[in-house]
């Protein structure tokens, strides 16, 4: 972005509500054509939006968010194949399966939270397919990381412990770009407190200066 571009959408997130806390600065909007709904990243799980990972990132409100198109279950097993956990009957936004199987049911954050350890493995926990289960996770606005398993104990494969250094906003409003980062001010980025493994501009993320911590949508 040039510097009148940045200004312009800043301009523009200032004057727009977010449609689940009423409050102004909502900096993403839903990307359905006639949709004017927007939102704070930090509220999109209260508001059952969804964030795609990938490509233009792009984001949708609960509306128009994609939804998984499975068969009945072959089993009658009403239990999440991560926590072992009651799931509800039907498929939903807290409630997803694997496209693959279609037996495995699965919470939303567990299967978010075993994205983010299982990294290059990530699979379905129940038939153990990667494709496509993970072209529909990450449609379905699951986080994938690009990092080995949290588990795997050989440091030879690169460093997976290595700190988060990309602004994950779905509308990044730094002139340097995602990747650029400072010690103190606007461009200062922020981990998400309790993963880590998300990390978002002080001013992309509508948080006042005052705010010490944020947590990323997933979490």
């Amino acid at each position: 972005f040039l510097v009148g571009d940045t200004r312009r959408i800043i301009g523009e997130a200032a004057e727009r509500s977010c449609f689940i806390c009423c409050k102004m600065g909502a900096t993403i909007t839903c990307c359905q054509t006639g949709c004017d709904r927007a939102f704070h990243l930090p509220c999109a799980p209260d508001g059952q939006c969804v964030t795609q990972y990938f490509g233009a990132y792009r984001s949708f409100c609960w509306e128009h968010r994609p939804q998984q198109a499975l068969r009945p279950r072959p089993s009658q097993d009403n239990t999440c194949s991560i926590c072992l956990d009651s799931v509800e009957d039907n498929i939903s936004y807290k409630t997803m399966g694997c496209p693959a199987c279609q037996d495995a049911r699965f919470h939303r954050h567990c299967i978010q939270k075993l994205a983010l350890h299982a990294g290059i493995d990530f699979r379905c926990p129940r038939c153990l397919n990667q494709e496509p289960f993970m072209t529909e996770m990450l449609t379905m606005g699951i986080r994938l990381s690009k990092r080995p398993p949290s588990w795997q104990s050989d440091r030879e494969v690169g460093p997976s412990d290595q700190r988060h250094g990309r602004c994950d906003a779905t509308t990044c409003l730094c002139p340097g770009g995602r990747e650029h980062t400072e010690a103190h001010g606007p461009w200062q980025l922020r981990l998400c407190s309790s993963c880590a493994a998300e990390g978002i501009h002080q001013l992309c993320s509508s948080l006042g200066n005052s705010t010490c911590s944020w947590e990323c949508s997933t979490c």
